[in-house]
């Protein structure tokens, strides 16, 4: 049988799965790259040339909160989505702490469909954890792991008992991925700071230390039981000075843009737009983070794309929510990091793709080779243009790096073959599929 649809895309600079650049063309079918080479000499039913661009495989965001169903005034799937397909994100992983919690396998089916009527890109769907220890958590499926808030949540995803953390950790193989915080010592620390409602009290409530206590532990039980852990949005030098001697084979941890990019001098400048958790912390620990990073002590990037509306974000301390968007942005600002020479080109695409599906075990992503799924981003890396928040597809309409000068900003995205985004316009008709993961019952 003919192929049904065939893209080429001549003239790229292409990143290739060694880490070098071939200067050619692309050939994709049905979804699948089918030829990479220095000329193509078939043509396709579409054909995009990439002149002066750098062809990167799409990113894989492991870490977003999306917020449906329940939280849609903040942002929902699709909206979400279009702000990955501008971002050059072509996958994310999206947590449970939506309204209900997805803590079983009908919550789970009910993001998925959710997600197959609205997504423009790939999606895949953590179970949460609770003290119960629901049967779902080690039957439901499609998932990319279990997500355990050991800390800044309230309700049943909250998991600050040792002991029932422990009974998550001796049950099963599926991965875990903890939000590394530890709950005792924040509560301690807000009654020690009760009353101060400057937002630039949050780095100090949550401090290194909670962050330290709490991967400690869960690096302790990931030992015991030689359980496959991913530490979630390290923050601190003493977590990733820890890991460096500490971390075996099986564990795996991540960073976010923001943790490396900007600090707690933030505060001064934008305010409750630079809380989250965990919060940003001194320069510091960016310069520890960053070497950790270009290291392999960090495994790769994820952005916790965690929106709020400006009204939600106007509150006074400690009203104010935690969390800022990442999705439109992390790609640009890791490569502006890569062009001022922090880190190369090719480093960034193994953070922010070919190493997120292969922690994860999701096949066929992460890089551009035939057989390969055919998720893929051309950026410019001459042009730069400023962050501005309100022209966001994210419907929080916002960015914490407003007006920063970023290059490599998408051109054109591409999922499963398809062109969903191209010189500033989103095809809205676009669908992603439901990600798979070897490790998955």
């Amino acid at each position: 049988m003919a192929p049904t649809s065939s893209l080429l895309i001549r003239h790229a600079r292409i990143l290739l799965p060694n880490g070098e650049f071939l200067p050619g063309d692309v050939q994709i079918c049905d979804g699948k790259i089918v030829g990479v080479a220095a000329e193509i000499v078939a043509s396709g039913d579409r054909e995009i040339d990439a002149s002066g661009l750098t062809l990167l495989p799409g990113v894989i965001d492991p870490q977003v909160h999306f917020r449906e169903p329940g939280l849609e005034h903040k942002e929902d799937l699709f909206t979400a989505s279009c702000a990955c397909a501008k971002g050059g994100v072509t996958s994310f992983l999206e947590m449970p702490n939506t309204r209900p919690l997805t803590t079983t396998q009908a919550a789970l089916d009910d993001k998925l469909r959710r997600a197959a009527e609205k997504c423009l890109v790939n999606y895949g769907f953590f179970i949460g954890a609770t003290s119960e220890i629901l049967p779902d958590l080690l039957s439901a499926h499609p998932t990319s792991g279990i997500k355990v808030f050991m800390g800044s949540m309230h309700g049943d995803l909250l998991m600050d008992d040792a002991a029932v953390l422990e009974a998550i950790f001796a049950k099963g193989d599926r991965l875990i991925a903890v939000h590394a915080e530890d709950q005792a010592r924040i509560n301690q620390r807000r009654q020690e700071f009760a009353g101060i409602c400057d937002v630039a009290i949050h780095s100090q409530i949550q401090d290194n230390q909670a962050a330290l206590l709490a991967t400690q532990l869960a690096l302790k039980l990931s030992k015991k039981y030689q359980r496959r852990l991913h530490i979630l949005h390290l923050s601190t030098g003493e977590e990733a000075e820890f890991l460096r001697q500490e971390k075996p084979s099986w564990v795996t941890a991540e960073v976010t843009p923001q943790h490396l990019l900007l600090n707690s001098s933030a505060y001064e400048t934008i305010g409750s737009l630079a809380q989250m958790n965990p919060p940003l912390r001194s320069p510091r620990d960016n310069e520890i983070l960053w070497q950790a990073l270009l290291d392999g002590v960090i495994d790769f990037i994820a952005t916790d794309h965690a929106p709020h509306t400006l009204a939600e974000k106007a509150q006074t301390y400690p009203n104010t929510p935690s969390g800022m968007p990442g999705v439109e942005t992390s790609l640009p600002l890791m490569l502006t990091q890569a062009v001022a020479g922090k880190c190369t080109v090719a480093q960034v695409a193994n953070w922010m793709s070919t190493a997120v599906a292969k922690a994860y075990k999701i096949p066929n992503k992460g890089k551009i080779a035939p057989g390969f799924d055919a998720d893929l981003v051309l950026v410019d890396l001459e042009k730069y243009r400023p962050v501005v928040g309100k022209e966001m597809a994210s419907k929080c309409g916002w960015s914490s790096f407003e007006g920063w000068n970023l290059t490599g900003w998408p051109v054109v995205t591409v999922v499963g073959g398809k062109v969903v985004f191209e010189n500033g316009k989103l095809d809205t008709n676009v669908r992603g599929k439901a990600l798979t993961f070897d490790a998955d019952m």
